[in-house]
């Protein structure tokens, strides 16, 4: 990014195709920590190739990773295990007993979540089946504190990323010990805290060495993947709203209360900005199966050709898909369904009305009805979703996707030509000082698109939402 005016010089992404994910059972997902350092390395190569800047012009890096997942290392820094990663399952029944046990009241209150399936609870579903693993734990880490293990040889956390973990005790305003001393795991486990701006370290010799890099270089940002994707989109005060739809699709408010469902069916996390003095809590709405069922869908019915392509070919089946619904909940436990491990199915297939474009249409219009399902538990606690900020990437890309949100959901989708990526660079901007306001650091975001809903179709839009309600409804009781 340059510092001048905020604009991205260059970037670059590894793998070229999805990531593998071990799943050795189902529920299970993991990945090789020393896969993410390759990515890196592969991504930043392809960046400082196509880029017209040298190595030394580098002032600051900022981090965002996948949420929620363990990741174990012992005295010497080595990697203990493969990371339990986000949407793993195993480690529901640990968080669900710590919700009965300490209290539904005491962990909304305290952790704005139940325990669920989050960082913290994986860990103790290590401590339980892997109990000579457990034993040579130093520290456990979050994905983004692993890679900025690997720059800077240094062991660090954020305030964000131990509420994510569901380890924060808002109350209290520092590390939950009574979570931690019902799973039996010793504080001193918990890696050392730095604020989510500012100098976090700096690139060691021998990761500089590797990256190709000056030594030397802080880093001075870290947030997870969706607390990072709202702040590309300048989402950090109160009301406003951010979506992303990549493998799991999120819809991210900002809130400067708490107000928790009491079914625990959404996420309450420490945004990038929250303080002491100053709440800004990110209530989140998320659905596992949603790039990655329209990435399976992809390559079953047409493999060949491009996903510009593919969007097209989808538009082919009227809205409603002709009373085919698709639930697109195959990728783990879901939050919204109470954690839940409903998996995907398709419902209303008709052999000689119905084709591959009805398929495709339906997987599409099944992520955008999960995602207004989820929105409606937002709303309940006071969150508006009338303005929704999303980046012009991924799901968002399809005009089928973002018109049946856009309509089921009454709302209006502002895109915008930025990413993730962008906001890790924008974040380090702002913790080396660069830039001393996110007003400053925003200043040339650039919207692209709006959406509006579809007025003229709206009434089909809404039946094949609540068919789809139905659906899932009658799953849920099954």
């Amino acid at each position: 990014m340059n510092g001048e005016n905020g604009m991205v010089v260059a970037n670059g992404f590894a793998p070229q195709t999805e990531a593998p994910i071990m799943a050795v059972r189902n529920g299970w997902a993991e990945q090789n920590p020393d896969d993410w350092w390759s990515y890196l390395k592969e991504a930043l190569h392809k960046v400082l190739t196509s880029a017209n800047v040298q190595p030394s012009d580098i002032q600051a890096i900022g981090i965002t990773y996948q949420m929620h997942g363990l990741v174990l290392v012992d005295k010497d820094l080595q990697v203990l295990r493969p990371a339990i990663i986000w949407c793993d399952s195993r480690a529901v029944p640990f968080g669900e007993e710590a919700f009965e046990a300490l209290g539904h009241d005491f962990c909304l209150q305290h952790l704005l979540n139940s325990p669920g399936n989050f960082t913290v609870a994986k860990l103790a579903w290590v401590k339980k089946n892997e109990p000579d693993i457990f034993d040579h734990i130093y520290k456990y880490m979050l994905p983004g504190d692993y890679l900025a293990m690997r720059m800077t040889g240094g062991v660090r956390t954020t305030v964000t990323g131990l509420s994510e973990g569901v380890s924060w005790d808002f109350a209290d305003n520092a590390l939950s010990t009574k979570l931690m001393e019902f799973f039996g795991i010793p504080t001193d486990l918990v890696a050392d805290q730095i604020p989510a701006f500012g100098e976090q370290g700096r690139l060691t010799d021998a990761a500089a060495a590797e990256l190709g890099l000056r030594a030397g270089i802080p880093i001075c940002y870290r947030a997870g993947d969706q607390p990072n994707n709202a702040f590309s989109l300048n989402v950090l005060n109160p009301g406003e709203v951010a979506a992303t739809a990549g493998t799991s699709g999120v819809v991210y408010g900002i809130s400067d209360r708490v107000c928790t469902d009491p079914k625990s069916r959404i996420n309450i996390f420490a945004h990038v900005n929250h303080t002491p003095a100053q709440t800004r809590l990110g209530v989140m709405h998320c659905t596992n199966g949603v790039g990655i069922l329209n990435a399976w869908m992809k390559r079953l019915v047409a493999p060949e050709i491009s996903y510009e392509q593919f969007n097209y070919f989808a538009a082919q089946a009227p809205i409603g898909s002709d009373g085919v619904s698709i639930l697109p909940f195959g990728n783990g436990a879901e939050r919204i369904l109470e954690n839940r491990q409903l998996q995907s199915s398709i419902h209303g297939i008709n052999f000689n009305n119905h084709n591959a474009s009805t398929l495709v249409r339906a997987a599409q219009e099944g992520v955008a009805f999960s995602f207004k399902y989820g929105m409606d538990i937002m709303q309940a606690t006071g969150m508006s979703t009338k303005v929704i900020r999303a980046g012009h990437a991924n799901m968002f890309l399809s005009p089928i996707f973002r018109t049946t949100l856009a309509t089921v959901a009454d709302a209006v989708i502002e895109l915008y030509d930025t990413d993730g990526s962008a906001g890790a660079a924008t974040g380090a901007a702002m913790g080396c000082g660069y830039f001393t306001s996110a007003e400053e650091a925003f200043r040339n975001l650039n919207k692209r698109n709006v959406v509006e809903p579809d007025r003229n179709h709206h009434n089909q839009y809404l039946d094949a939402y609540a068919r789809w309600l139905s659906v899932l409804q009658r799953e849920l009781q099954a």
